[in-house]
């Protein structure tokens, strides 16, 4: 307001209202609150392939490599022996399994119970795990992405365990670990190779699959046996 105008309004009896300048700083103001820090980033593939069981099963509880963590109840990582001669290797957690922690806990694990019992091993003795480590919501198939996400968990899994022999149940399994796209039906009889150290493979039927086909056990039981005779008769 300029100087001529402020002295007719208080001639007028009228007090001018002049705006105040702005402080330099109010020490009473909040400040901006702070922006949330992010995640801290999940290791890459070289560093995964260096961890210990400990340390991979810490990165494996709190990862956030696909958009299957913001819906799990928690990763679902292993469970056995962690010298075991058998790696038993499924596809995904499903609800029951999500809900536990553990893999193959439903009514197809008590299935592979009572297969691993046949042939005198247990989920303690053997080693069990699966391509995915989150549950894919409704319990869909694994995504091509998701499985290659996993796939570093997976494959440190297997170097320290360094089994025997490992026995892949269901077509994910044994299309992720063959890196083929043939069906169960052609993988299944025969003996094939993992890895640069050769493991031996033997490809069966899933659990579930079972529980839906029980005519198909016959084939199942012979997949073990065929197994164990690669192992030279022992369990």
């Amino acid at each position: 307001m300029d100087e001529t105008r402020i002295r007719y309004l208080r001639t007028m009896g009228i007090t001018p209202w002049v705006a105040r300048a702005a402080p330099a700083s109010d020490p009473g103001a909040r400040e901006a609150p702070s922006e949330t820090p992010s995640a801290p980033a999940d290791p890459d593939d070289g560093a995964i392939a260096l961890m210990d069981w400990a340390a991979l099963e810490a990165t494996v509880r709190g990862c956030r490599r696909c958009p299957l963590h913001e819906s799990r109840t928690q990763a679902v990582f292993g469970v056995g022996h962690q010298a075991a001669d058998w790696l038993i290797v499924g596809e995904a957690p499903g609800e029951e399994e999500d809900r536990r922690g553990e893999p193959f806990v439903g009514r197809a694990g008590h299935l592979l119970d009572a297969m691993l019992a046949a042939l005198g091993l247990s989920r303690q003795t053997a080693y069990i795990a699966n391509v995915l480590k989150c549950r894919p919501p409704g319990n869909r198939d694994p995504h091509l992405d998701e499985a290659a996400c996993c796939a570093p968990y997976l494959d440190r899994q297997i170097a320290l365990l360094a089994p025997r022999l490992i026995l892949a149940v269901g077509r994910v399994a044994a299309q992720r670990l063959l890196a083929t796209d043939a069906p169960v039906g052609r993988m299944r009889n025969r003996v094939h190779r993992y890895g640069p150290q050769q493991i031996p493979m033997v490809v069966t039927y899933h659990p579930a699959y079972l529980l839906r086909r029980p005519s198909e056990k016959g084939k199942v039981w012979r997949d073990l046996l065929l197994a164990r005779r690669e192992l030279g008769g022992s369990a």
